[in-house]
């Protein structure tokens, strides 16, 4: 049994459009709350969670609802593509409203492009294990994220060559390509990969499988108390590593504007590094998960995080020895990103991957809820110097 690499490449199309948007997002939003709407650093946190808010009843939902749904097209290529195509429109009015002040526009503007993503985000991960045997889906997993991250560093070097070293940028023009660039993925998506073939295709080879196999598939039916327990372990291991990681990339743009004194686009470079380490990590990653589990390759990528981070902390300023310490977290991340999904719809059965999947991001979701508000305020009251800490503190737990 081998991993048609060509396939997976192309279902990680649709990650790669969610990584972009979610990069742009994550850079420029709390630029904008801040320069422009002049917003604290603590409501800012609260403002940045309402997506996951929003994603924490969206993402189980829609990821429900699309186990469910049948159509001509599939499952969940009608969310993929019907999310995309609305949240490609709602996000060009961000960047018109922070031109024209406008806090209205830009919080309906944002409301509605968080929407749409919501509808889609779970569709798309699990279409990945729908077409993937689950011996295969760490490998295959792998090669989803090193998509995304391919999105996260295409938004990166754009916001580093689109946005000139101004106080308030016209972010129109790169909201514009990030837009376009989403809409050709899923369209590469939608025309090559036919969905309902590529699943029939997975059914048939479970099907032929031994009867042992076919055993062990139905005792994952009924949950026994050992996986249970393992089950809730592991969500709670996701959200303490969420807490760590996103309370970083949330506020980074922030911190290396204030802190560090880096202007325009700058900090995009640092983040590009991590995304580029990420990226070569995401296959020897999944192979090492394959030869001595997912558990070691996890906590191995959760040390070498909580020491990147930690060391980090003890530059003031910006200088090329942090570039390591992105470098090491980049390979970190992959270690327990590429991992961690696998091991949660593992223990699902075929029929409801898209519930497990929205187990899994219900609690990642969770997690980058309450970190934004919880590091922002942080920021705000004992000072930007503790950034770094915080992210260390959580990844450690």
């Amino acid at each position: 049994m081998k991993l048609k690499y060509g396939r997976t490449i192309l279902v990680g199309f649709a990650f790669l459009s969610i990584c972009a948007f979610w990069q742009l997002y994550d850079s420029v939003v709390p630029l904008i709350l801040k320069n422009t709407f002049g917003i604290g650093d603590t409501v800012s946190g609260f403002v940045m969670a309402l997506d996951n808010i929003l994603a924490l009843f969206m993402l189980p939902l829609f990821g429900m609802i699309s186990d469910r749904t049948n159509t001509r097209i599939g499952s969940r290529m009608p969310f993929i593509v019907g999310g995309t195509i609305a949240a490609t429109i709602f996000m060009v009015l961000i960047p018109i409203a922070d031109r024209s002040r406008n806090l209205t526009m830009f919080a309906i503007a944002l409301g509605a492009v968080l929407l749409s993503m919501s509808t889609y985000r779970s569709p798309a991960v699990a279409l990945m294990p729908d077409v993937t045997p689950k011996p295969l889906r760490s490998k295959a997993n792998a090669i989803i994220n090193l998509m995304g991250a391919v999105g996260g560093i295409i938004t990166l070097g754009l916001i580093a060559v689109m946005t000139p070293k101004v106080d308030r940028p016209n972010y129109l023009p790169l909201y514009a390509t990030v837009a376009a660039i989403m809409l050709v993925c899923v369209a590469i998506l939608f025309f090559t990969i036919k969905e309902n073939k590529l699943k029939e295709e997975v059914r048939r080879l479970y099907k032929d499988e031994e009867p042992e196999q076919k055993e062990k598939e139905q005792d994952h039916q009924k949950m026994s108390r050992p996986v249970r327990r393992s089950m809730i372990l592991i969500l709670a291991s996701i959200f303490l590593w969420f807490m760590g990681y996103n309370a970083i990339t949330t506020a980074f743009s922030k911190y290396a504007k204030v802190y560090w004194g880096l202007e325009g686009g700058l900090y995009a470079y640092a983040l590009m590094v991590a995304q580029v380490a990420a990226i070569i990590s995401y296959i020897p990653v999944g192979m090492a998960a394959t030869r001595f589990g997912r558990k070691k390759v996890i906590l191995f990528g959760i040390v070498l995080l909580s020491l990147s981070f930690g060391c980090a902390a003890f530059f003031s300023e910006f200088s090329a020895v942090i570039l390591l310490f992105f470098v090491t977290a980049g390979i970190a991340w992959a270690s327990i990103n590429v991992n961690s999904y696998p091991m949660v719809v593992e223990m699902s059965r075929g029929s409801n991957v898209g519930k497990y999947t929205g187990y899994y991001y219900t609690f990642s979701m969770t997690a980058q809820i309450a970190t934004p508000i919880l590091s922002g305020a942080v920021l705000e009251h004992m000072g930007y110097q503790y950034l770094f800490p915080y992210g260390s503190l959580f990844v450690a737990l």
